[in-house]
């Protein structure tokens, strides 16, 4: 039986509009109680019990036995041997993509993660001192598919940021290694490398173990188990986010070939059936030109099934009044990606508010932002957009406020925080004020 895939047409003329489409965008984060309970436990036994469990858990959920966990680090030189090995397209599209994700992160870190200061009139110096994390966790990915680009947009922003140790975990199935992944580590230049996944992975990340250092951020995707681990050691360790479905949102005027929409819709839906493409559009003539691209391009897709059931159970294509009102729901929305299909794009722009990358243009795929336009491609999801940014520069950074008060300064600060001390009850604060001015006043009574 052949697959079809017809993503859900809406209207915002309709009446039920609301309904459908809040129903359509509902998707939980909550997580199994059962993965919950299973996750809890691993953290538990790592933990407890370090090497000897992470080498467990390995063995039972990737096939991987080992003698010990020393034994499952990569080395730099079967990174490099890795690297090496590639063919040489591969090869020179990775060192291309790692060029220009390292001078966007660059250009990222001159913008905003420099230390300032500056003296007021009385000579007080006040500023901000930006330093980088010590040490670092990324979370590859790995199992059904390997991402090497997983691997430059963790770890370059971190070593832009001068973090010190960059430590890799990525699981390897039955000892299976890709070497896109190894080399892409070698480009990036990851510290440390370990053959290890899922909850035992984060577990020694955030608590550290006799092999594997314990780090004070750990960033990347992975599955359920390890969103879970994640959110579970978020105060031991800082982490980026906690993923959701990847999703895709195109606002189109019509210009845009109707193939070249459709491909963008599955270039997220195949990711997996809980995927979400959504397209925005007001021409309905369009609307219908794209879901005959879907039709006639799907059976050519080597992930036509997952295509087909994304875009059947989370996929929409909503005719709008028109592109205002398109850009209205696209803030609503938040999407991880939004594309801009539209013959002038920069005019629909400063309308978009809310969104994790936006794509300008009829040529700018979301695929190119994947892989190697230079910007991040880890971003916020499920709506978070709202209130999050990509990963970045500053994921890597911690800032210190720097101030250093003057004599003068003290006269006329100490007399403020005194009062403003006395008035919360801590008399400690109040006179450590007062004990610097010139002429101490008298002590007053407790409030």
């Amino acid at each position: 039986m052949s697959l079809t895939a017809s993503p859900l047409r809406l209207s915002t003329t309709a009446a039920d509009f609301e309904a459908q489409f809040a129903a359509r965008l509902h998707w939980s984060a909550e997580t199994d109680s059962a993965i919950e309970q299973r996750v809890a436990d691993i953290l538990a036994d790592v933990q407890q019990r370090g090497d000897a469990a992470v080498l467990e858990y390995t063995a039972r959920f990737d096939g991987l036995n080992a003698e010990s966990l020393k034994s499952l680090e990569l080395t730099q030189a079967e990174l490099k041997t890795a690297f090496h090995s590639l063919p040489a397209a591969q090869r020179d599209a990775l060192e291309s993509a790692a060029r220009r994700v390292r001078s966007y992160h660059e250009a990222q870190k001159k913008a905003s993660g420099e230390s300032w200061s500056y003296r007021d009139e009385d000579g007080t110096l006040l500023g901000q001192k930006v330093t980088p994390l010590d040490r670092v966790g990324i979370y590859v990915p790995g199992g059904k598919a390997a991402y090497p680009s997983s691997v430059l947009m963790n770890a370059i922003p971190a070593h832009v940021a001068g973090v010190g140790e960059i430590i890799m975990v990525v699981p390897t199935p039955r000892g299976e290694k890709n070497p896109l992944v190894l080399a892409a580590a070698y480009v990036a230049g990851v510290t440390r490398a370990f053959t290890i996944g899922g909850a035992q992975a984060v577990a020694a990340l955030a608590y550290g173990t006799a092999t594997v250092p314990k780090v004070d951020k750990i960033t990347g995707p992975g599955n359920a188990y390890v969103a879970s681990a994640k959110k579970r050691v978020f105060g031991t360790v800082g982490i980026d986010m906690i993923a959701g479905p990847s999703e895709i949102l195109v606002l189109a005027d019509g210009s845009t070939p109707a193939d070249w929409v459709a491909m963008d819709l599955f270039s997220q839906a195949e990711h997996d059936e809980l995927a979400q493409s959504i397209l925005l559009c007001p021409d309905a003539a369009y609307i219908a030109a794209v879901q005959a691209a879907i039709d006639r391009l799907l059976p050519s897709m080597p992930r036509a099934a997952i295509i087909a059931r994304s875009l059947n159970d989370r996929g929409a294509l909503i005719q709008t009044r028109d592109m205002e009102e398109a850009c209205a729901i696209s803030n609503r929305i938040a999407p991880e990606h939004l594309e801009v299909s539209s013959s002038e794009p920069h005019r629909w722009e400063p309308l978009l508010k809310h969104a994790g990358a936006i794509f300008l243009g009829a040529y700018t795929s979301e695929s190119l932002g994947d892989y190697c336009a230079g910007p991040n491609h880890v971003l916020p999801t499920s709506g978070t957009a709202r209130f999050s940014s990509p990963l970045g520069v500053y994921d890597f950074q911690k800032r210190s406020s720097l101030i250093e008060v003057s004599a003068a300064g003290a006269q006329t600060l100490g007399t403020i925080a005194a009062e403003l001390a006395y008035g919360e009850g801590l008399q400690a604060h109040a006179r450590a004020a007062e004990l610097r001015l010139i002429v101490v006043p008298p002590m007053r009574e407790a409030q």
